[in-house]
C-alpha cells in the first residue's frame, strides 16, 4: 500500500475519534496506536513509550508552562481593566472608540498572556456590559471581543508559534519578532472594520449608532442582555493629557516585560524557557507592586489554573509527536512531498490550498494540535516550495485564527456567550464572521507585502 493511502486511512481514524468527542490528544495517541497495529511490526509497538517520552524530553518546552504561568498571573489581576481604560482614554472620541479601544486592549492583553481565551475572558467581562450600555449594538460589542481575543495567539509570547518553531526547528525569537507587525496590522484593520460597521449602521438607521454622552445607554441591565462589569471604566469622555498619561504608566511596566522577554531571547542573553521563568517571576513581583493582591489563595488559583492548561497543551505536544513519528515511518511525509514537488502547477496554488486545509481543521480542533499534526507532512513542501519559514508561520497562525471565530467549535464564541449568556449566541455569530473577511485581508497584505514578517527579524543582529 502506498504511503499515501495509508496516510489517508491514518487521518480518517482520527477524524472519526475526533467526531466520537474524544479529547484532542487522547484522539491523537489512539490514531498513533491503531496505526503501529495497522501498519507496522509488532516490534515496533515497543517504541510507542519511549516516543511519548523523547516527545517531551526537550528544554525548549519548559518554554510553553512558564509563558502560560505568566499568562494567568496577569489574567487574575485586575491588568485587563487598567490595559481597556487606558486605551478608552486615548481612543474614546472616535466613532466606535471604546470597541477599537477592547481590541487594543486585547492585543496588549495578548501580549502579556498569549492566550486568546483568557484575553477574550478578561477582557471581555469589563467591556461587553460597558459598550451595550452605552448603545452598542450587540453584534459589534461581541464581535470586536471574539475577534480580539484572536490575537493570544500571534503576538507574542505565543505559544501557537513557539510550537511552531519546536516542530520545523525555527528561531522562536524570529518567529516572536515576525508576529510583531502582523499583530500591530490586524488589531488596525479590526478598529477600521469596527469605524466602517458603525458608520454602516448610522446610514442604514438615520442616528447615531454610539450615543456620545457616557450615560446614554440603552435602558440597563434588562436592555443590555449582560450583568454590569466588575468595575465599570470612567464614564467621563475627555480626560486630560495628565490623566492619559499617568494611566499609561501604570500598564507600561507590563508591556515593558514583554518586551525585555523578547529582548534577552532573541539577543541571545536567554534561551526561550529561560526568559518565560523570568518573565514568569518578573510577573508575580509586578503584580504584587502594582495591585498588591497577590495572596496565597491567589498564587494557588493561578498554578491550577497554569497546571491544567499546560498539561493539556503538552499531552497534545506528546501525542502528536508520536503519530508524526509512525507516519514518518511510514513515509507518508516523504511521499507527499516527492509527489507535490512534481506537480506541474504555481506554488500559490499549493499555498491556497494548505491554506483550506488549515481552514478546515480550524473549524473542528485547536491551532496546537493542528501545527503539531500537520508541520511534520506539510513543512518540507514549505521549504521545497521555497517559502520562508518564519513567514509561513505567521501566516498559518493567521489562519488558524479563523477557526477560533468560526462554527462548530469557535473556541471564542463560546468564551464571550459564557461571559455575556443574554446574548444570543446568532448575534456574536453576526458580530464575529466579518473579521474572518478581515484576517483573510490581512494574509493577503502579508503574501504581497512578505516584509511585513520578515523585516523586524532580519533588522536584528542580521536574522531571519
Amino acid at each position: 500500500m502506498s504511503g499515501l493511502a495509508v496516510g489517508a486511512i491514518v487521518g480518517i481514524i482520527l477524524l472519526v475519534l475526533l467526531a466520537l468527542g474524544v479529547p484532542v490528544a487522547f484522539a491523537l495517541g489512539l490514531t498513533a496506536l491503531l496505526a503501529v497495529v495497522l501498519f507496522l511490526t509488532p516490534a515496533q509497538f515497543g517504541f510507542f513509550g519511549n516516543f511519548v517520552f523523547d516527545s517531551l524530553n526537550s528544554f525548549a518546552l519548559l518554554a510553553i508552562p512558564l509563558f502560560i504561568l505568566m499568562g494567568a498571573v496577569f489574567g487574575r489581576s485586575k491588568a485587563s481593566e487598567d490595559l481597556l481604560e487606558a486605551a478608552h482614554m486615548w481612543l474614546g472620541r472616535i466613532r466606535g472608540g471604546l470597541a477599537m479601544s477592547a481590541v487594543v486592549a486585547c492585543a496588549m492583553f495578548a501580549a502579556l498572556t498569549g492566550s486568546s481565551p483568557a484575553t477574550s475572558a478578561a477582557i471581555g467581562k469589563i467591556a461587553i456590559p460597558e459598550m451595550v450600555r452605552r448603545g452598542y449594538p450587540n453584534d459589534v460589542a461581541t464581535g470586536a471581543i471574539v475577534a480580539g481575543g484572536t490575537l493570544g495567539i500571534l503576538i507574542p509570547p505565543s505559544v501557537t508559534l513557539i510550537l511552531y518553531g519546536i516542530s520545523t526547528e525555527q528561531s522562536i525569537g524570529q518567529l516572536f519578532l515576525g508576529g510583531v507587525g502582523p499583530g500591530v496590522l490586524i488589531t488596525l484593520l479590526f478598529c477600521v472594520w469596527i469605524f466602517v460597521a458603525l458608520t454602516l449602521k448610522r446610514a442604514r438607521t438615520g442616528a447615531p449608532v454610539v450615543p456620545v454622552t457616557a450615560g446614554a445607554g440603552n435602558g440597563g441591565d434588562d436592555a443590555s442582555g449582560v450583568e454590569e462589569a466588575p468595575r465599570p471604566i470612567a464614564e467621563a469622555e475627555r480626560y486630560s493629557w495628565g490623566d492619559r498619561v499617568r494611566k499609561l504608566g501604570k500598564v507600561l511596566p507590563f508591556l515593558a516585560l514583554i518586551v525585555c522577554v523578547l529582548a534577552a531571547m532573541y539577543l541571545g542573553i536567554a534561551t526561550p524557557s529561560e526568559a518565560a521563568a523570568v518573565g514568569a517571576l518578573a510577573a508575580f513581583v509586578l503584580v504584587a507592586v502594582v495591585y498588591r493582591s497577590l495572596g496565597w489563595r491567589r498564587i494557588r488559583d493561578v498554578g491550577l489554573e497554569a497546571t491544567r492548561t499546560g498539561t493539556m497543551i503538552l499531552m497534545i505536544v506528546a501525542f502528536s509527536a508520536v503519530l508524526g513519528q509512525v507516519l514518518s515511518f511510514l513515509g507518508v511525509p516523504q511521499e507527499l512531498a516527492e509527489v507535490v514537488a512534481g506537480l506541474d502547477v504555481n506554488r500559490w496554488v499549493i499555498f491556497l490550498a494548505m491554506n483550506a486545509i488549515f481552514l478546515v481543521l480550524g473549524f473542528f480542533i485547536p491551532p496546537v494540535a493542528i501545527i503539531l499534526i500537520t508541520m511534520p507532512v506539510l513543512f518540507p513542501i514549505v521549504t521545497e516550495l521555497g517559502f520562508d519559514p518564519v513567514w509561513f508561520g505567521v501566516v498559518m497562525t493567521l489562519n488558524m485564527e479563523m477557526g477560533l471565530i468560526t462554527p462548530p467549535v469557535g473556541l471564542n464564541l463560546y468564551v464571550v456567550q459564557g461571559i455575556a449568556p443574554r446574548i444570543p449566541l446568532q448575534h456574536i455569530l453576526t458580530g464575529a464572521l466579518p473579521y474572518v473577511g478581515v484576517l483573510a485581508l490581512a494574509i493577503v497584505i502579508l503574501c504581497l507585502f512578505p516584509g511585513l514578517v520578515t523585516w523586524l527579524p532580519s533588522q536584528m543582529l542580521g536574522g531571519g
